[in-house]
């Protein structure tokens, strides 16, 4: 299958990091973002890579026009400008960057890679969501479901404690730092899609979250997939921290690889 990584919009919540590279450019640990959650689709089986770029998208062709050499034990004859490239670390990927505009919103850039996506099945996500979702498990749920698209429902991670008043409204009965789902079942991306659902897209100006989904929705074509497991977004840069100290302790719950 084929994966679809949404990553051109221009990430102004995280404006401290995108001011001057791409939102899924921004690093966790050494490595990008959208390199993350390329390994979590890797480790499922999925190797090719549709990345609608848009806003600094060069940055990211220039990330994987250089990959496979920085990657690599290299000779470089400085006589005669010549280079070998002996053992590779670089992954067995093929990835194409299209340039779907920066100011083209969710569904148009998805629509603008039709030529790419052709008749099959394909995966979609944000290029900004880490999570440890069996890609594999989301596949066959979505084939039994019979829909033309489904969609991760996550329960975000609480941002504040929540405590529950006794009588009197002063005495606290009980405490719970941060806990999760707090807010209820949200979209947490990671969708698999049907080719179809290009049709439901107009143009450039189309919300992929509004007009497309509200309309499956309506139709009954559209599932949900609950992962009740680790999901972080990185909105803010409060979200890149957290999983700059997870990676950091080695306790990486999106590492499936």
């Amino acid at each position: 299958m084929k994966a679809v990584i949404l990553a051109g919009g221009y990430g102004t919540r995280i404006s401290e990091e995108s001011a001057i590279r791409p939102k899924p450019m921004v690093e966790i640990g050494d490595r990008p973002i959208l390199w993350h959650i390329m390994k979590i689709y890797a480790a499922h089986g999925v190797n090719e890579f549709l990345i609608a770029a848009g806003y600094k998208g060069y940055m990211i062709k220039e990330y994987f026009a250089n990959y496979f050499l920085h990657m690599s034990d290299v000779t470089i004859d400085l006589a005669t400008n010549e280079l070998a490239t002996h053992a590779t670390a670089a992954e067995p990927w093929r990835v194409t960057i299209v340039d779907t505009g920066e100011g083209t919103m969710t569904g148009g850039r998805v629509k603008r890679l039709r030529d790419y996506i052709g008749d099959e099945t394909f995966c979609m996500t944000y290029g900004d969501c880490a999570a440890d979702i069996d890609i594999g498990r989301l596949v066959e749920f979505h084939r039994s479901e019979k829909a033309l698209a489904t969609l991760t429902a996550v329960q975000p991670p609480g941002r504040f404690g929540v405590l529950s008043l006794g009588e009197g409204q002063t005495q606290i009965e009980s405490f719970l730092e941060k806990p999760a789902g707090e807010g209820g079942w949200v979209n947490g991306g990671f969708f698999v899609v049907e080719p179809q659902v290009l049709d439901y897209i107009e143009g450039d100006a189309t919300v992929w979250e509004r007009e497309p989904m509200e309309r499956l929705a309506a139709e009954g074509k559209l599932s949900a997939y609950r992962h009740e497991g680790f999901w972080q977004p990185m909105d803010t840069l409060r979200d890149k921290m957290v999983l700059e100290e997870l990676w950091a302790s080695g306790q990486v719950p999106w590492k499936v690889w």
